[in-house]
């Protein structure tokens, strides 16, 4: 026991000389920190017994804390104080100008010691973890998009709302706005005296605010930054894009902007990567274009293609498709553009062209991994085109999308691309051909009485309908056609209409379609007829079955399907 004593004596007079002489040394880093602002002209700060508030560690992301040696440590409305290791950095200017684009606040520079950083970084680590955009610059969080609950009421509310709004809640409040509404996008234009904000609500622009021109190059630069666009750049288009993280969801946001006679024109895209149970009926696939559909996915292997234009609901299709085909004896692989919902189960892949990841070279990837079934989010030229064919041909169910007008113009635009008839006609099993139409609200439904003129249009093509495919619309009575409309009320913003629902035309292959493609000679109008003749209903003739039923109006389809 006599002999414990002194080694624990020792152990501990060991260690107050090595915190004597730590405390000597963080002294003298702070006596040196002290000298070099004084030779700068800069004012000092020792961080050690400063009360840094959380809110202010977050204006610079962690990573950039420790590789260039600068904390935020306070930020009020007005200003922004960093504390700076090394102010010669050249890194430090352009992360002081990024704050000054970002905030709109003055930034007052500060020298502290390596010490002073190290305590500022430990009070960074004991907060949690705080998800920052994927490509750089700063984030918008769930709190900022929370704190403006519910926003959009009515359009009217909604701008009186914007213009008292500070700048820097600008671009959270149009966010939370949109996702309120359910927007698809948001457009922010530049006139001659404002900037116009305007929503995509069901597929439809809405005027929602006129702000002051003043502010358009601070909302300019905010967004640029968070999209990780270059700022000093405005006579050229860019594209970019960054993600809010929310609880159990995140919301991928594609930026574009484009340079215009009075400043920049930019479009956010709002995807929700929620992991969604897409089913036929939700998305308005019934009757007719229901069995063609469930008929081809039953099939081996084969071309499934789906057509129309940007925002027809394409994409939402083929995931539809795939939850039907998704089972634990179905390998399915996707290389998408971006990834618009995640599906469990489902390996899915994202092109980055970029690092030459392109949907021609990600298909060959993806062949190589033995799937049954493969979706391809485009084929926009004739690399992928003949790829996805082949892989048609040898034992693999394809799904893709195309752009053109109708289910019959597929087949031209494939041999437009420079695609081989011979192979093609085999390889394809059925074409889709859809639009996108807003379902009535169903809070402020009352009848609706078209003129006669529309009347009379509307029944010369119900009439063209063969019966046995009418009967499968259950509730469309084409002997008496009754419809109906909103009215518009609060709950639909008074727009009378609230949600979408999808119009479409289907065709299968049959032989009569093939000696067609084989003939090598085709057009969009030989298509139609022969796709008519096997018994297809037209996008317009499933549209007005369905304002029949009670889900749309007639001029909703005559707008979208003329």
């Amino acid at each position: 026991m006599s002999d414990a004593k002194p080694q624990l004596t020792q152990k501990g007079a060991e260690e107050q000389l090595k915190a004597k002489m730590q405390s000597l040394k963080i002294k003298e880093l702070e006596k040196r920190a002290e000298l070099k602002a004084a030779g700068l002209g800069m004012p000092y700060i020792n961080l050690t017994d400063f009360p840094i508030p959380p809110e202010s560690l977050i204006v610079i992301p962690k990573d950039t804390c420790i590789k260039e040696k600068v904390i935020c440590f306070y930020r009020d409305e007005k200003s922004v104080r960093v504390g700076i290791v090394d102010p010669d950095s050249p890194k430090i200017e352009e992360i002081i100008q990024q704050i000054k684009d970002e905030y709109f606040v003055e930034v007052l520079k500060y020298v502290i010691s390596q010490s002073s950083l190290e305590h500022a970084l430990k009070i960074y680590a004991l907060m949690p973890e705080y998800k920052k955009t994927i490509r750089g610059g700063v984030a918008i969080t769930e709190e900022e998009i929370k704190k403006f609950g519910t926003v959009f009421k009515n359009i009217r509310d909604f701008e009186k709302k914007v213009k008292i709004t500070p700048v820097t809640d600008i671009i959270s409040l149009l966010i939370a706005g949109a996702l309120d509404s359910e927007s698809s996008d948001i457009h922010i234009e530049s006139e001659e005296d404002k900037i116009i904000v305007r929503y995509r609500i069901d597929g439809v622009l809405h005027d929602i605010a006129a702000l002051a021109k003043e502010v358009q190059k601070k909302i300019t630069s905010r967004i640029k930054i968070m999209s990780g666009l270059k700022i000093n750049i405005t006579n050229q288009p860019q594209d970019g894009r960054f993600t809010i993280y929310l609880t159990n969801d995140s919301l991928d946001v594609r930026v574009s902007t484009l340079p215009t006679a009075f400043g920049e024109s930019i479009v956010l895209r709002l995807l929700r990567s929620t992991k969604l149970g897409i089913k036929f009926e939700d998305i308005g696939l019934i009757g007719n274009a229901f069995e063609k559909l469930l008929t081809e996915l039953k099939k081996p292997n084969g071309m499934i293609i789906t057509t129309g234009p940007t925002g027809s609901g394409k994409t939402t299709t083929m995931y539809a498709s795939l939850i039907k085909l998704n089972d634990a004896e179905t390998k399915i692989i996707t290389i998408e553009d971006p990834i618009e919902y995640r599906i469990e189960g489902i390996n899915q892949s994202q092109v980055e062209p970029s690092k030459g990841y392109t949907f021609a070279n990600g298909l060959r990837s993806i062949l190589r991994q033995d799937p049954d079934v493969v979706l391809v989010g485009e084929i926009r030229d004739l690399e992928t085109a003949e790829i996805a064919i082949n892989a048609a041909l040898t034992g693999h169910l394809v799904l893709s999308t195309i752009h053109t007008n109708s289910a019959a113009g597929a087949v031209p635009r494939f041999l437009a691309m420079g695609a081989k008839s011979f192979l093609l006609a085999p390889a394809l099993n059925a074409v889709i051909g859809q639009r996108l139409v807003r379902r009535i609200c169903p809070k402020c439904v009352m009848e609706d009485k078209p003129d006669e003129a529309t009347y009379k249009k509307v029944k010369e093509l119900l009439e063209k309908i063969p019966p046995d495919v009418l009967a499968q619309y259950k509730g469309a009575d084409v002997n008496n056609l009754k419809f109906i409309k909103g009215n518009g009320c609060d709950y639909c913003h008074g727009f009378g209409y609230k949600g979408r629902i999808g119009i479409f035309e289907i065709f299968a292959m049959s032989k009569e379609i093939e000696k067609i493609i084989l003939s090598g000679k085709i057009s969009e109008y030989d298509m139609q007829d022969a796709a008519l003749a096997g018994g297809m209903i037209t996008m317009i003739q499933d549209g007005l079955l369905k304002a029949l039923m009670g889900f749309t109006t007639i001029e909703e389809i005559f707008r979208v399907a003329k």
